[in-house]
């Protein structure tokens, strides 16, 4: 097979349900030759046991070490992650009736509850901090020639303004997205993923160092 050239771009995490899992489950895979293509995506490359552990870290070296053993003297260009995590993902998580029982909804109102009087706590606490209330009411002074009292309108605009701050920061209005670009805070869950995955990839690094020392 020589002058074949397959390239592989390989996902960095992928959820599967079933036990054997081939190499088009975690990588895309593009060659010329549409035989050489359709085997390499075969590949099997792990199999869940029911007693071993449902998530695995696999090399893309090794990966490229099948391939070249199924299809001698081709020649692969990885694209993609060099580690591959794969997890099995149990289908009784996918329920329906336990995706929405009552005790996903006790837990999101005990989230809910959580965000809205810390999110309170924090805003008051910046506030006070800074002496916001001196100030809009020094402002109001300055302006209107007269005391204010703490109820005027410069403090419910701020409020306002400020919930609607939060609103357009936030990029959601009750469960609809008002642009089409990611929020903050999936921006940082992402970032988050990552740096799970990237934990993830070196603890399954140093755990063969130390198997191997051993």
């Amino acid at each position: 097979m020589a002058n074949i050239v397959l390239y592989l771009m390989a996902k960095q995490n992928v959820a599967l349900s079933k036990s054997d899992v081939e190499l088009s489950d975690v990588a895309s895979v593009y060659c010329e030759d549409e035989t050489v293509k359709a085997k390499v995506e075969a590949l099997k490359i792990h199999r869940f046991r029911q007693d071993g552990q449902p998530r695995v870290v696999v090399s893309i070296l090794k990966i490229i070490e099948q391939i070249t053993k199924l299809c001698p003297g081709i020649t692969v260009e990885s694209i993609g992650e060099t580690d591959i995590i794969i997890q099995k993902a149990s289908l009784e998580h996918d329920k329906p009736e336990q995706k929405y029982s009552l005790w996903s909804y006790i837990k999101i109102g005990i989230v809910a509850l959580i965000c809205f009087f810390g999110s309170a706590f924090t805003i008051m606490a910046f506030h006070n901090d800074v002496g916001l209330s001196d100030v809009l009411s020094r402002i109001y002074e300055l302006v209107m020639g007269v005391e204010s009292d703490g109820y005027t309108a410069l403090e419910i605009s701020y409020s306002i303004g400020l919930a609607v701050g939060i609103i357009v920061f936030y990029n959601h209005v009750g469960g609809k997205r008002l642009t089409s670009d990611p929020t903050p805070l999936e921006v940082e869950m992402r970032n988050y993923e990552r740096d799970v995955n990237q934990a993830i990839v070196e603890m399954a690094d140093r755990q063969k160092l130390e198997e191997d020392v051993d």
